[in-house]
């Protein structure tokens, strides 16, 4: 039996991070990673796909260059050489990453699959491990859909996805949501032609019906075709292509991307072993402060079910580190809901959604400006989406805000932090910001609120 202080299992976002702050208390730690150093975010997820969308956003932009008073010729797309760009990125992460753990002076980097043969104990690759700390940060994958035909066809997921080097003829893609529509419009702008087909009623689910109603029409100026509320779904090689039924429809794609969701990678942990509750779809079950149910183990990241993104599982390592090493309580529900969907323009969105906002009883202000009515927007040719806010109207605090543009991304802080400050909205409605910028309209927005219906 090898003794360590501390094992970190999973080298995603918030493990080695976690690694470097037991490393700095002396503490004789494993890390413990079976496959890629950095995991999701770095190798398939974040850094890679944000990679393709600023090459897809390049070449969409040369194409536009009459309207900006210039004529670039044919824009021709080298997709090997768009894959290398990305490649090169990746690599600079991990040799980073890697570089790093191995500055770790009480670090050992473990290769193998780690599975729990006891509580505190662990197999990895046939070495028996023990520590009275154990940090569980395995991530998730994609789902693979029980669609009818789905082990008939050839299929994609956004891991297999990073490694087409050739424009597909036809891409189809199973899931309207925040990967899929991602996927859809990178490679509309490479020059494939893209189909999205989503089960329920619209796309994107959790946004309010205005937003989900406007990316849906951005996608389709540019030449997605979408179909949502597809009924009885079924999958069937066509010759040499792939057939997707669907409401008496049938698509025929040269290739075909499911972008369905995510499932935890705990199927394999030995959770039973360690006595580590989970729910029905493997999701470790933690308190406000990310320990388990057993004692010494603590879980981060997508595989907890608190957060299915790169910084809430940053957060988690924030939240372990301050109550271990900090004396510092924090705790998973002080964070406030954010993310961003990196279509072009992209949609900043932070707290409550409208029918979230509305079930929660309070009396609501809301605000609502198109992009149209921002100067810089015009100025840059990007005056599609709008920006809205909902506000506590006892309370003058913000509630949420959807902020699909120009920069819609970035601009959804300047709210986010007033959010964390807990001040009411006439503090940034007051600032004086910079002209000529979109931030700047945001006071106007909130100087026009209005009773919600």
């Amino acid at each position: 039996m090898e003794r360590y202080d501390a094992i970190v299992i999973g080298a995603g976002q918030a493990g080695p991070a976690l690694a470097a702050r037991l490393d700095a208390a002396g503490l004789k730690t494993a890390i413990i990673e079976r496959k890629l150093l950095g995991g999701t975010c770095v190798n398939v997820g974040c850094i890679p796909t944000k990679t393709l969308v600023g090459s897809a956003r390049a070449i969409h932009m040369a194409r536009r260059g009459g309207e900006y008073g210039f004529a670039a010729g044919e824009v021709k797309v080298d997709m090997a050489a768009v894959k290398r760009r990305k490649d090169g990125v990746v690599k600079r992460s991990t040799d980073g990453l890697a570089g790093w753990i191995a500055g770790m002076k009480n670090v050992t980097l473990i290769r193998a699959q780690a599975r729990f043969t006891a509580p505190r104990v662990l197999d990895a690759g046939g070495r028996a491990l023990q520590a009275d700390r154990i940090f569980v940060n395995v991530g998730g994958r994609a789902t693979v859909p029980d669609i009818p035909g789905v082990k008939d066809v050839p299929y994609l997921t956004n891991t297999t996805m990073m490694e087409l080097d050739r424009v597909p003829e036809h891409l189809v893609i199973v899931g309207g949501s925040y990967i899929g529509l991602e996927f859809a419009q990178m490679y509309r702008r490479f020059g494939a032609r893209v189909t999205v087909v989503e089960l329920a009623p619209k796309l994107l689910p959790r946004e309010d019906e205005d937003v989900a109603a406007e990316i849906r029409a951005i996608l389709e100026r540019e030449g997605i075709e979408i179909h949502t509320g597809a009924l009885e779904l079924k999958l069937r090689k066509s010759g040499g292509k792939i057939s997707v039924d669907f409401s008496g429809k049938s698509i025929e794609g040269s290739h075909l991307l499911l972008a369905v969701g995510r499932i935890p990678n705990t199927g394999d942990l030995g959770l039973k072993e360690a006595g580590i509750a989970a729910d029905a779809r493997g999701y470790i079950t933690v308190d406000d402060q990310c320990r388990t149910s057993a004692e010494g183990v603590w879980a981060m990241g997508d595989a907890n079910g608190r957060g299915a993104f790169t910084h809430t599982s940053w957060n988690d390592y924030e939240i372990v580190a301050a109550n271990l090493f900090d004396n510092d309580p924090r705790k998973i529900s002080d964070r406030i809901p954010c993310y961003a969907l990196f279509i072009d323009p992209p949609l900043g969105r932070v707290g409550m959604n409208e029918a979230e906002a509305k079930k929660s009883g309070r009396k609501l202000l809301a605000g609502k400006m198109p992009m149209a009515r921002v100067g810089r927007a015009h100025e840059a040719g990007e005056t599609q989406g709008f920006m809205k806010v909902l506000v506590d109207a006892d309370t003058k605090e913000l509630l949420g805000a959807a902020l699909l543009g120009l920069n819609g991304d970035e601009i959804v802080h300047s709210l986010l932090d007033v959010m964390y400050a807990k001040k009411p909205y006439t503090t940034i409605q007051r600032a004086v910001h910079i002209h000529p910028t979109v931030t700047e309209l945001i006071p106007t927005l909130l100087g026009n609120l209005k009773m919600a219906k």
